[in-house]
């Protein structure tokens, strides 16, 4: 009997070497982490696909403030739909010619997912999300004038920040357990899905945000009420004393376990924190077991060979 996992590929799936950020070798990032995927296709999961979108959104800000003289803005809603079409476009493309190769008859699709988020939620009072580059106080003044929130970084100069408020609720996810009940494997949530609040009338409006990748893959990953949530990141197990002489890489934890880390600081904000969190919500909310590890470990993971599990007990 087929499962369903809910697969979030983090940055290091996209651009393997932040030196080289350009187009062609994202797409050698992405052919890598589709053969990992197809792998799992093949062992017979039905998988839904999540992504981040951070260097992608930073790119197109960056073309906004050259372009700033002659061209309009986009509004960061519209970004993040335009990276789940460019990404999801390339990931659909890449694991169909992959999956062919291996004679598995499996259509990917992509769906724009949009995620509702609480137009109250603390953030949008407080913006702390770092997006795009750092600029010069000239530059900064330009922007503040159009209504960017800007901070400044002692030594590296001012920097655009935007809320990130909590995931509430998955638009499509009717469309996308559709889709996997048919067979396809789905592309979703791409960069934590296009923000957006319901009016008073229950209609949706987006708003200038940015979600969390793992807490709203997490979310999707209940909504569908997956076997399995895996989060592919840029290590092969979890560890807490990360990069000190005690360092300790982690096979398992408990829920337990998982909030008593947490708790005690191991896991850096911005980087594993927020994947332990939502992990943690994935298992509180009924999820059945979690796996992070990195791309290339995945195969060897599902086998019990590696990675870090995280289970209720």
């Amino acid at each position: 009997m087929e499962k369903t996992a809910v697969v979030a590929i983090g940055g290091n799936s996209l651009i393997l070497d932040n030196r080289h950020p350009e187009v062609e070798h994202q797409w050698e990032a992405i052919h890598e982490t589709c053969e990992h995927i197809a792998e799992m296709i093949e062992g017979g999961w039905k998988v839904i696909i999540t992504h981040g979108n951070g260097p992608q959104v930073g790119f197109i800000l960056r073309r906004n403030e050259l372009a700033a003289p002659e061209v309009h803005q986009t509004p960061l809603d519209l970004i993040v739909a335009d990276t789940q079409g460019s990404i999801g476009y390339m990931i659909q493309q890449t694991l169909n010619n992959t999956l062919r190769v291996r004679g598995i008859n499996r259509s990917v699709v992509t769906v724009i997912t949009q995620v509702v988020v609480d137009r109250n939620d603390p953030a949008f009072a407080n913006p702390t999300k770092p997006i795009g580059k750092f600029m010069s106080e000239e530059e900064a003044a330009k922007f503040r004038a159009v209504g960017w929130h800007l901070v400044e970084d002692a030594g590296r100069g001012w920097r655009r920040v935007v809320p990130s408020p909590r995931p509430r609720e998955i638009v499509e996810q009717g469309v996308v357990r559709s889709m996997i009940k048919a067979g396809y494997v789905v592309v979703a949530c791409g960069g934590g899905g296009v923000p957006v609040i319901r009016n008073a009338e229950g209609s949706l409006e987006g708003v200038e945000a940015v979600i969390d990748k793992d807490l709203a893959s997490s979310l999707l990953a209940q909504s569908l009420r997956a076997d399995l949530f895996v989060i592919s990141t840029g290590v092969e197990r979890v560890a807490i004393h990360f990069n000190t002489p005690q360092q300790q890489d982690l096979p398992q934890m408990t829920l337990a376990q998982a909030h008593q880390y947490l708790n005690e600081g191991h896991f850096a904000k911005g980087s594993m924190r927020p994947k332990i969190e939502a992990v943690i919500d994935f298992i509180e909310n009924g999820g059945p077991r979690a796996l992070i590890t990195n791309p290339q470990s995945l195969g060897a993971a599902l086998r019990g060979e590696t990675g870090t599990w995280i289970t209720p007990n």
